[in-house]
């Protein structure tokens, strides 16, 4: 039975492939669970539409995530922490404090976002954070921790 399969499923395939499986594999089990659906010629139809807007709406995205990572590439952010006479900072900064400086700049950007480059950043000192804005779009944005 020709099937098309609706999510990935281990050792048979990825979203949207078209394979052969055999009957009772499909209606006892792939189909009831949501996902395969029998490939018909409309259900076959559908699926290249749907491929074909899925494609162009990426492009868009991928599009607008370069045009934020262009305007990103050259801004310089400061977060103000508290530090004790030594220099260290009482607790540390994190993707959420980061992402409150860059949304400040006019940006929206989410922390989930946000890679910082060790476990926790402890000094005041410049670090490079690593945003991830689409799939392939990875802008790398300086960021200076500060005393207050």
């Amino acid at each position: 039975m020709e099937i098309i399969l609706t999510q990935d499923v281990e050792r048979l395939g990825s979203k949207d492939d078209i394979v052969n499986v055999k009957d009772g594999f499909a209606r006892n089990f792939l189909i009831p669970q949501k996902k395969a659906v029998i490939a018909t010629g409309s259900a076959k139809k559908i699926m290249a539409e749907n491929i074909k807007q899925r494609a162009h709406k990426e492009s868009r995205l991928r599009e607008e995530a370069k045009a934020i990572a262009e305007k990103l590439a050259n801004k310089h952010v400061k977060i103000g922490a508290k530090i004790s006479s030594s220099g260290k900072i009482f607790g540390s900064v994190n993707t959420i404090q980061v992402a409150e400086a860059i949304n400040k700049k006019g940006f929206d950007i989410e922390r989930k976002q946000i890679t910082l480059p060790e476990d926790s950043i402890k000094e005041v000192g410049t670090y490079t954070a690593k945003i991830k804005l689409f799939k392939d779009v990875v802008v790398d944005l300086e960021f200076e921790v500060v005393g207050e």
